[in-house]
């Protein structure tokens, strides 16, 4: 058997920073593999983690939600056999579905999963669980541990109404909410074993439990089978619909077009109706669009570009961006960008500069103009 651990987090929530974390302090002696799924055209991460040894598997086709049958399962038992490693890590697109890519992976036979990690955004959960439930509200849903990030800039109110609102999508799941900083890569991966082993005895259990009651109580239900409706409080059809109806209540507001009361909240500038329906593949609500380029830039330069990528009527809800560009200087900038957030810093140099931008509603040509001023 080889043990699967799955990273999942919103886009930019820093799942490559963690896994590159537990590379280094938490998996040493390990044989690994990874493999990773960019949402978009360009990849930019993908030489990162080359230097720690690892092993990459690029899919760049689409996105993993789209692809799970295909490609995605394909790829996993091509690393098996051809690499024979002691774990896999799995580092799924910032919109893919982490249930999607757990039935994936348990479809694979010879495959077993370790640990469900998601990464999240301290600073940014309220926002997007109220933009982009579909997809972020199923990654927190489906883990077994829960890792917050950029805790050591959020405010303590942030970090606590995050952990509020986590728990209450997921109150079975650990919870990390210390700076990784202060925290050694070992502690991480034990808390991913314990929480992982936890999981899987509670889905065990209730597998068993399941099964006796279905043995049990059959009877019970068979007005299902005559279209009656169900009386059993435990029934699974009960919880179902009651879950359907608290979810819509949970995102009235947007569907009736009010105004959130999130000042961090851009979902006045776009269109929420298509987005909080259930069965949506990500292709269908984001978009990637990226180029290559040999322009130059100054690093005040790329500074003010990425300021106003905050300018929704102008460029549509830009929820990632990151590139490798070549600098007047010289050197070579490597930049980072989330809403309100960004981070610049030297590299070595790439063959061409090249970019990609991750969004909803994103102008493609209002960003060609904005990156190479044509």
């Amino acid at each position: 058997m080889t043990k699967i651990d799955i990273f999942s987090g919103f886009l930019g929530a820093g799942k490559t920073t963690l896994i590159r974390k537990l590379i280094a302090e938490g998996y040493q002696g390990e044989k690994l593999v990874l493999i990773e799924n960019e949402f978009g055209e360009i990849a930019i991460d993908g030489g990162f983690l080359k230097d720690a040894g690892v092993e990459i598997n690029e899919m760049n086709s689409g996105c993993i939600c789209c692809t799970l049958v295909g490609d995605f399962t394909k790829a996993l038992k091509k690393v098996m056999e051809d690499f024979a490693p002691d774990r896999i890590l799995i580092e799924p697109s910032g919109v893919g579905k982490l249930s999607d890519v757990a039935k994936a992976v348990e479809r694979v036979e010879g495959a077993h999963i370790g640990a469900k990690v998601t990464v999240v955004d301290a600073g940014k959960a309220k926002m997007y669980m109220r933009n982009f439930g579909e997809f972020f509200n199923d990654q927190v849903a489906n883990a077994d541990l829960i890792v917050l990030s950029r805790t050591d800039t959020a405010s303590d109110a942030k970090v606590l109404a995050a952990s509020q609102l986590l728990k209450g999508l997921n109150d079975h799941a650990g919870l990390i909410t210390t700076p990784w900083d202060q925290l050694d890569g070992k502690l991480i991966r034990e808390a991913m074993d314990e929480n992982g082993l936890k999981a899987e005895m509670e889905k065990l259990q209730h597998e068993q439990e399941h099964h006796h009651h279905d043995e049990d109580e059959e009877h019970e239900h068979h007005h299902h089978h005559d279209g009656e409706e169900c009386d059993d409080p435990e029934c699974e059809c009960h919880h179902h619909h009651h879950d359907e109806d608290e979810e819509h209540e949970h995102h009235h507001h947007h569907h009736d077009g009010e105004e959130c009361d999130d000042p961090e909240c851009e979902c006045h500038h776009h269109d929420h109706d298509h987005e909080h329906h259930h069965h949506h593949h990500a292709d269908e609500v984001f978009a990637s669009w990226g180029m290559e380029t040999p322009r130059k830039f100054s690093e005040q330069e790329l500074r003010e570009i990425l300021e106003q990528l905050g300018d929704a009527v102008q460029y549509g809800i830009v929820l990632r961006a990151k590139g490798i560009l070549d600098a007047k200087d010289g050197q070579w900038l490597y930049f980072d960008y989330v809403p309100g957030e960004m981070e610049i810093r030297r590299g070595a140099a790439a063959v061409t500069g090249r970019f990609c931008v991750i969004g909803s509603h994103i102008r493609e040509d209002a960003l060609k103009e904005l990156f190479t001023g044509e």
